[in-house]
């Protein structure tokens, strides 16, 4: 999409939420920079809510202002590498994220700084790189004990016994994957096949051991880690499994 297209669904996006959810935002600024990561990682920015306090004779000691913006650049470099890109739902999901850090400003909450930290540690298990085992409590609690971290969705689940396979619930239906063969005290199942639906999102199932569990010892095991493998597995359709 070019820049011109996108700046026209970029501002007719904004003119669709309500004016109530867009109070204190001063408007929208779609700029064609590409914002890449500070640190030099390969991580593009797709939009900012830059927010800033003043005193305010008429509004109480402080009012928050704010100020969307919307790299094109970046969404042009996702686009390049994914030949998927949905461009319309990328732009509504930046939009609305960054709206959302704007209203919790004025709430003085800090939900999203956590769904932000979950976003941060995932990229970093994708990348390779350390990251907090689990990152994913942080993000967005959904029914079923599922969490979303951005279009992710996770679910944990206590390691089972030998013999067992994990089983878990998804679309309505009843699902399986065959456990790790290492032992570890958590791991990462990511489902990269067998779910029903042309594109679902990213499904990671996280197994934690009952005993040794990481969070139970890490007060007690200074500078220890907890080990953890990273696995890819196929989903099958398994109508009542139990384990």
């Amino acid at each position: 999409m070019d820049f011109q297209s996108f700046d026209r669904r970029a501002r007719e996006a904004w003119d669709r939420i309500p004016a109530e959810y867009r109070a204190g935002v001063d408007g929208l600024t779609v700029s064609r920079e590409r914002r890449r990561d500070p640190d030099g990682r390969d991580l593009y920015t797709l939009g900012e809510c830059l927010t800033e306090s003043y005193p305010s004779e008429w509004e109480g000691p402080e009012t928050l202002r704010s100020r969307l913006v919307l790299y094109h650049g970046s969404f042009r470099v996702l686009a390049g590498r994914d030949p998927e890109f949905d461009w319309e739902e990328e732009l509504w999901e930046t939009l609305t994220h960054e709206l959302r850090h704007h209203l919790e400003s004025l709430a003085a909450e800090d939900a999203l700084e956590g769904v932000d930290y979950a976003a941060e540690h995932e990229f970093r298990r994708f990348d390779g790189d350390d990251f907090e085992p689990f990152y994913f409590r942080s993000g967005e609690p959904l029914e079923g004990g599922w969490y979303a971290v951005e279009r992710s969705r996770y679910l944990e689940l206590e390691w089972p016994e030998k013999g067992h396979v994990v089983a878990f619930a998804w679309d309505g239906g009843t699902y399986a994957v065959a456990p790790p063969d290492e032992r570890a005290d958590i791991a990462f199942l990511d489902i990269v096949a067998g779910l029903p639906g042309s594109s679902p999102p990213p499904v990671t199932l996280v197994l934690v051991r009952r005993r040794g569990r990481w969070e139970a010892l890490k007060g007690l095991l200074a500078g220890s880690r907890p080990a953890v493998v990273e696995l890819e597995r196929e989903a099958r359709a398994a109508p009542g499994a139990d384990g």
